[in-house]
């Protein structure tokens, strides 16, 4: 706040003192008093009133000037009225209550929205397990009735059973930390576990899959990394080039970490479109081909979920040629990537 905006707000009764002091001048024309104190009746009160025209600037200058300092170290701007003084001043008193009981309604508001959105995700995971119930009923069924149709019918399942997947973790992505343990765990068994898991859809492709050097130890939730190895072979699948197609998985030793990579030769991404794969919704021009269909969640959700167990996600591509995913793991429980 500068003193000149300042003083702007006090003009008027800057006007009003010179109008009195100029009355009082003139009515003391008609009496016998000396100049000099003529003088200083008219002065005193001009320096009277700069001199609490300063003050006050000082006090609500100091006190504005830490308000919006507080303000801008704040994460949640509206908690301010929890972390500045109550002024000495009756405008300073004003803005702390209407502060006050700004911050307590929009706190109101945020637990409303925070016991909404729980209720949601419950909702969600309920709905979840349930829909798993008549899918598995389902597949039983085909296994009972092999045919070329239910063959075909148990591919779409595979592919509904991965987007209920998806959607489950998403659900939980923003609580992850209650629902992971990191321990010591064998990268080969969460190789092993992935590959299982789209075998099917693997054969079916025609994917020849060559994995090697993955017998090591890492610190991590084995269940959350299953899920994201799963979401890259799917996208690995999904993009792979009509013949010949290969999928190498493999591990390399660095220092206090263990890469894992998944390396395809599928039609890759273009050079301009990597730095967004890992954006939410983002399909580039691979996603919009026909038959190739993408929601743009599965690379998303996978990189959040790697920053919240402490895993790093890399990727580097070349139309083309092929796209290789990286996986970065911590040796011990005490690093974070």
């Amino acid at each position: 706040m500068s003193f000149t905006a300042f003083f702007k707000d006090k003009i008027l009764y800057f006007v009003l003192l010179l109008f009195v002091i100029i009355t009082s001048e003139i009515l003391l024309l008609s009496a016998d008093i000396i100049l000099y104190i003529r003088i200083y009746i008219g002065l005193l009160p001009i320096i009277l009133f700069f001199i609490a025209l300063f003050v006050e600037y000082y006090n609500k200058n100091k006190y504005y000037s830490n308000l919006k300092n507080r303000l801008e170290e704040l994460e949640e701007k509206y908690l301010i009225s929890e972390v500045i003084k109550k002024p000495e001043f009756s405008e300073g008193k004003i803005l702390k209550e209407v502060l006050e009981e700004t911050g307590k309604s929009m706190l109101e508001n945020v637990n409303k929205y925070k016991r909404s959105g729980e209720d949601y995700k419950e909702y969600i995971e309920l709905w979840i397990h349930e829909i798993k119930i008549p899918i598995a009923t389902s597949k039983m069924i085909i296994e009972n009735n092999k045919t070329k149709i239910t063959q075909s019918i148990n591919e779409e399942l595979d592919k509904i059973e991965n987007y209920i997947e998806q959607a489950l973790y998403y659900a939980r992505s923003n609580t992850v930390e209650k629902d992971y343990i990191i321990k010591k765990v064998n990268l080969k068994e969460i190789v092993n576990n992935s590959i299982l898991k789209n075998k099917v859809s693997l054969i079916q492709n025609k994917v020849n899959v060559n994995i090697h050097d993955i017998e090591r130890y890492v610190y991590t939730d084995s269940k959350w990394c299953i899920f994201i190895l799963n979401q890259i072979i799917q996208n690995s699948i999904k993009y792979s080039k009509k013949e010949n197609r290969k999928l190498d998985i493999f591990s390399k030793e660095k220092k206090e970490k263990v890469v894992l990579y998944i390396k395809d030769n599928g039609i890759g991404i273009k050079k301009g479109e990597i730095t967004k794969v890992f954006d939410k919704g983002f399909t580039g021009e691979n996603g919009r081909i026909i038959e190739k269909k993408s929601t743009g969640i599965g690379l998303y959700l996978s990189k959040k979920l790697c920053e919240k167990i402490g895993v790093g996600l890399e990727l580097n591509s070349e139309k083309g040629i092929g796209t290789e995913v990286r996986m970065i793991f911590p040796k011990n429980s005490f690093i974070n990537y």
